[in-house]
């Protein structure tokens, strides 16, 4: 069979295959995440039916995938919400990175894979998952719970960790001496601050000359914008990832909502194709030894995601029932993790199948986790009054934005406004 025809085959038997489970998981409730994993492991090395004509293409999809998914979370937030959450949430970011970064980071260490893996394993377990949480939120009618900005401050703070960490992890995987990953960190904060300043002073001129009537304009100066400046902050170090995230953070206003409506189609395609390479790069046979330490990984984290959501809540004078929905909420890992190990594999292989168990287990039970820790805690704690609420309903209704709601009927892939914390909490089953 003619080499092109064989990647039209095999590319257009993987997007099908996408679609369909894309339906299922929709069906039963679910995120895809763990379906494209599966496919990816049945597809590649050591699975059922390797895929090789379209491998090459699906890699280069799968590193489009990470960068669209950057934007358009970049896209979600301005540079002014950014900085009052780094301002208003700051001890809840600090307490999520200890209590989830660490386990990771001493599981590496347990397991005899030196000091560059544990840092890279500490990222897969401390970031959660925007869009399984999301997904999450919309699905079980909470987007206006009392609670909510609470879990969304918490998520910005990991992301905006994010445009430190990925640097200094990429440094540290590239083999860099001291100076070298010191310089390579004094950019990537640089950079950051420089675009939160432009973002900040001149956010309405960026996007002002970004900015175009047609969607055809709009889409091509945006997309083609967002992978040179990729580009070059993969040059300097720096995380392609980290760059669209910064691009996404400079756009404001109607051309971030029409960039994001533009993208989101491609953002999923691709997204998908990313999960897809990640798990044909996985050897399935590679999985059932580290089985154990990711279902022991996964329990712990579990509980600390929990912690740190309880403690976030509390902080914000969220009563206790909102405090375990907050927590459980947070379990979910997802990309991030798979994009933490996708960069690591290289220094330790064995942090890819890890991961895949660890993103499979918890992408599972983040959603269980969000529906039944606030009920499951009630009943342990005997029904006690502070938790003998009603469902949950929302305590007021907020106006839709362009880009802080998310629509009823697709996927939530946004945020809601920063969290300002409040002392008192009505009586409803908002607490």
């Amino acid at each position: 069979m003619h080499e092109t025809t064989a990647l039209l085959i095999e590319l257009g038997a993987i997007i099908l295959a996408l679609g369909i489970l894309g339906r299922l998981a929709g069906r039963v409730g679910f995120s895809a995440i763990p379906l494209y994993l599966l496919a990816g492991l049945a597809f590649g090395h050591g699975g059922l039916l390797p895929l090789n004509a379209s491998e090459e293409f699906v890699a280069t999809g799968a590193e489009i995938g990470v960068i669209l998914l950057l934007l358009l979370l970049g896209l979600e937030y301005s540079a002014s919400e950014l900085v009052s959450n780094l301002k208003t949430q700051y001890p809840s970011g600090i307490v999520d990175f200890v209590l989830n970064a660490v386990p990771g980071a001493v599981a590496a260490l347990i397991l005899g894979w030196g000091p560059v893996a544990a840092v890279a394993l500490a990222g897969v377990t401390w970031i959660s998952s925007s869009g399984v949480i999301a997904k999450v939120l919309g699905d079980l009618g909470r987007l206006g719970n009392r609670e909510t900005p609470v879990i969304l401050g918490v998520l910005v703070i990991e992301d905006l960790a994010m445009a430190v960490y990925l640097p200094l992890l990429t440094a540290l995987l590239a083999g860099l001496s001291l100076a070298g990953g010191s310089l390579t960190l004094l950019i990537s904060l640089g950079t950051v601050g420089a675009v939160l300043y432009l973002a900040l002073r001149h956010g309405r001129l960026i996007s002002r000359a970004v900015s175009s009537d047609n969607p055809e304009m709009l889409l091509l100066v945006v997309l083609g914008l967002t992978v040179l400046v990729a580009g070059v902050a993969q040059e300097l170090q720096v995380s392609a990832a980290v760059g669209a995230f910064l691009v996404g953070i400079a756009l404001s206003g109607e051309v971030a909502e029409g960039a994001h409506n533009l993208l989101a189609p491609l953002r999923d395609l691709f997204a998908a194709v990313f999960f897809v390479f990640f798990g044909l790069n996985t050897d399935p046979a590679a999985i059932p030894p580290v089985l154990v330490p990711a279902l022991l990984l996964a329990t712990v984290t579990t509980l600390t995601k929990i912690a740190t959501g309880w403690y976030a809540a509390k902080r914000a004078g969220v009563r206790t029932a909102g405090r375990w929905r907050t927590g459980g909420t947070l379990v979910a890992r997802g990309e991030f993790s798979i994009v933490i190990a996708g960069l690591a594999v290289g220094v330790e292989p064995r942090i890819g199948p890890l991961a895949t168990a660890y993103v499979l287990i918890l992408v599972i039970l983040g959603p269980l986790a969000a529906r039944w820790t606030e009920p499951l805690a009630r009943r342990i704690t005997g029904g006690s009054k502070a938790l003998a609420v009603a469902a949950p309903v929302p305590l007021v209704k907020t106006e839709p934005s362009a880009q802080a709601e998310p629509s009823a009927q697709a996927e939530p892939s946004v945020r809601a406004e920063p969290p300002v914390p409040e002392a008192n909490d009505t009586a409803t089953s908002q607490s």
